[in-house]
């Protein structure tokens, strides 16, 4: 038996390294479960696991997944009531964005900051392709960037064009397992290309009808770093939802709105309609982003939704 980490996950196939550096491409018997809750893939990248090798048979199987540190977990986009794992044991993530080229839905900062806070891992924005920008986009940067700062997360602007912002990013990701998260054509495979250009991954190119990117990773991958550390590359997402939270969670996981919900008047306070919500009382205060306390109602209500009809499905 020799142990490993997952690499690479493509469906029934997991490429896993091992402690010798040999890498192997393994099987694995069987479904699991992740708190209850069906799995699409019971592997993620990231893990580390247990290997059987059968040298006569070139065959390598699965026998154990290692206690996992932390995950990062979505709703899987096609089998809506189940989970699909992303990445284990990392130590922080990149949420990789732009505000031009494609142009920035908001909310999806967010909704990534709810698969990395449930964990505590600790998260960045990265605003990408700052070559692009207007005077209108930079203040709109600005904007957001002091919204991100005050309440604890680090905010980069970065450009792979003219090098901007690219060596604190070497910097931050030194020795570090990230996980590289964004919209499909935010440009994370041409940042990594010039991070760590020998990978040569291939580069979005974005539709000239429809603005967005085209997909071009299609399953979480783990790269290592010439300097130090590896990346997880994620897909490109479209969307991002949650089977696996409850109103409550959402509400814990806002960071801001949880520190000041000791000061709420309910202690189940979901800070839309109560009275005496300290949440509320913030945001009329300008202490607590609207912004953010918009995409927070959205996502309450897609998970209330989505509950609704699980619950009246077999009704």
């Amino acid at each position: 038996m020799q142990e490993g980490t997952v690499i690479k996950t493509t469906g029934s196939w997991y490429a896993v390294t091992l402690d010798t550096g040999e890498t192997l491409q393994c099987r694995m018997p069987g479904r699991f479960k992740l708190d209850g809750k069906s799995l699409t893939n019971p592997v993620a990248v990231g893990d580390r696991v247990s290997v059987a090798v059968d040298h006569t048979h070139d065959d390598a199987m699965i026998t154990e997944i290692k206690p996992r540190r932390n995950y990062v977990v979505r709703q899987s986009p096609r089998q809506k009531h189940e989970l699909h794992l992303i990445a284990s044991n990392i130590d922080q993530a990149f949420i990789i964005a732009t505000l031009v080229q494609p142009r920035l839905k908001q909310g999806f900062i967010d909704r990534c900051l709810m698969m990395t806070e449930p964990h505590d891992i600790p998260a960045w924005v990265v605003f990408h392709k700052s070559d692009t920008y207007g005077e209108e986009d930079m203040a709109l940067y600005e904007g957001l960037r002091d919204i991100y700062t005050a309440i604890g997360y680090g905010v980069l602007l970065t450009s792979a064009v003219t090098g901007e912002g690219l060596e604190e990013m070497r910097v931050l990701l030194k020795h570090k397992v990230t996980l590289l998260c964004g919209q499909s054509g935010v440009g994370k495979s041409t940042l990594v290309n010039v991070l760590q250009p020998q990978l040569d991954l291939k580069v979005t190119v974005l539709s000239d009808y429809t603005g967005k990117g085209q997909h071009t990773t299609t399953f979480a991958e783990m790269y290592p770093l010439d300097f130090g550390g590896s990346l997880i590359d994620m897909p490109g997402i479209k969307t991002l939802s949650f089977n696996n939270l409850e109103p409550m969670d959402v509400a814990h996981n806002f960071r801001e709105f949880f520190a000041l919900s000791p000061d709420c008047k309910y202690p189940d306070c979901l800070h839309r309609t109560e009275p005496g919500c300290a949440v509320q009382a913030a945001m009329e205060q300008g202490i607590v982003s609207e912004l953010r306390y918009m995409n927070y109602l959205k996502i309450l209500e897609e998970i209330e939704e989505q509950n609704y009809w699980e619950r009246h499905k077999h009704m």
